[in-house]
């Protein structure tokens, strides 16, 4: 392995295990407030300071950073998932599958994935409970993420109907069905990981954006869409305010840096 993917990889892995394990940092509560110091500055009992109301920064930094990373790889699985079904199905069996997912796919594909996803999130109730949002949030992400990678599979599908496997597994006997999850997904399992892999930093950019409108995990569960809040006020924010957006860049740009080869192919 490079430097150039060591290195990242490291550094991911140090962050999975203080976000794994925030005791290890912090014996403050998540939502634990300080009323007697709201808006402290950084010391040696708040080593990033505390919020508007009074809560440690630090604290927040870390649950919030574990919930960002469990969840976004469950919702890119979900969405990969639905890609590997759907695009499946319509690149194997072919005729109105095919036309009738293509038509599908193109439509969604023809709006903007973010602005589809906000409007539907805006549809659905706000005042819910911090974890209900949290399922709410990441649920419809997995949900309406899933057509671009469906089209990569669906390509890939559709090459390897015709291919020696798929006829000599039908000369067998073999089902459609059971040609398709046995023989033909298996062979485009390097495109999936790829596709799930590509997701992770995109769906926790999406639910930064959707937590900056208001529309992510709701408080006190902190996340790192609503802990990039403060930086939206018109007052200049504290250093401390700072660390989620760093941790965030750091995070995805290692993501990005240590993906597999496939996507770099493509």
């Amino acid at each position: 392995m490079s430097i150039l993917r060591f290195l990242p990889a490291a550094i991911l892995g140090v962050i999975l295990i203080a976000a794994a394990w925030p005791q290890a940092f912090t014996s403050i509560p998540y939502d634990r407030q300080f009323r007697d110091f709201p808006n402290a500055p950084i010391s040696r009992q708040f080593p990033l300071g505390t919020d508007e109301l009074g809560r440690d920064r630090l604290s927040r930094l870390l649950y919030g950073t574990r919930i960002s990373l469990l969840a976004a790889p469950a919702a890119a699985l979900l969405s990969t998932l639905l890609a590997a079904f759907a695009g499946g199905l319509a690149g194997y069996f072919g005729g109105w599958w095919d036309k009738s997912a293509a038509v599908l796919l193109d439509l969604m594909l023809s709006m903007p994935w973010l602005f589809l996803l906000i409007i539907v999130r805006a549809l659905l109730p706000l005042n819910v409970p911090s974890t209900l949002s949290l399922l709410v949030t990441f649920g419809l992400i997995g949900l309406l993420g899933w057509p671009p990678a469906a089209r990569v599979v669906r390509a890939g599908c559709r090459d390897l109907r015709q291919s020696d496997l798929v006829m000599q597994a039908r000369a067998c006997g073999l089902t459609r069905g059971r040609i398709l999850v046995r023989h033909v997904l298996p062979n485009v399992k390097p495109l999936l990981i790829a596709q799930f892999w590509a997701a992770i930093p995109l769906y926790i950019l999406a639910e930064a954006n959707l937590g900056l409108l208001g529309l992510g995990v709701a408080d006190p569960l902190p996340s790192w869409g609503n802990l990039l809040r403060p930086l939206e006020s018109g007052f200049a924010p504290a250093a401390g305010a700072w660390a989620p957006l760093v941790l965030m860049l750091i995070v995805v740009g290692c993501l990005y840096l240590t993906r597999p080869t496939e996507i770099v192919a493509r």
